[in-house]
């Protein structure tokens, strides 16, 4: 699938079949992730691959928007080092972005729940044994989609400017 084509059908996916992920699926995600960019190549991200249901589980209570992890196959945490960069979150996002539309081009379905400054971060974290100082970013859940929500976006002349903001 041509890039823009995943980036155009990528859907935030809540509901999963059972099915689980393999192996090599779950590397090339992880490896999408861990080829994003970051500033100065500083690279500030850890990944906790989310497979046992009891973590899932106690995770899920702590996510407000999150819940419906511990009924999926798969999540990944998204763990940033705020003293390795001097923009952690934006690095930790683009890693993100990147496995969402891994996830999409194997046919997954995904969702990213942000937890970072979040008030359920702190619980979050100790769930996974996350340090202290260290931020969890967010929490993929992936599986095979059991559902296919559409979506539209604004139109490109309604978001795009020339030279300064404003200017058509």
């Amino acid at each position: 699938m041509d890039i823009l084509e995943v980036i155009k059908t990528r859907r935030s996916i809540r509901e999963y079949k059972p099915d689980p992920i393999s192996e090599e699926e779950i590397n090339k995600i992880l490896e999408a992730g861990r080829w994003a960019p970051s500033a100065s190549n500083s690279q500030p991200w850890s990944f906790i691959v989310l497979r046992s249901k009891y973590v899932k589980m106690k995770l899920a209570d702590t996510l407000t928007w999150g819940r419906f992890l511990s009924e999926a196959p798969l999540g990944i945490a998204v763990v940033v080092n705020p003293r390795a960069s001097n923009h952690p979150v934006e690095d930790g996002a683009a890693a993100t972005q990147n496995m969402l539309l891994e996830a999409h081009s194997l046919g997954l379905g995904a969702c990213w729940i942000g937890t970072y400054g979040s008030g359920y971060e702190e619980s979050a974290k100790k769930v996974l044994n996350v340090p202290q100082d260290e931020r969890l970013l967010s929490v993929i859940i992936i599986g095979r989609p059991a559902e296919s929500p559409q979506s539209t976006r604004r139109k490109l002349d309604e978001v795009t400017f020339t030279d300064r903001y404003g200017k058509r």
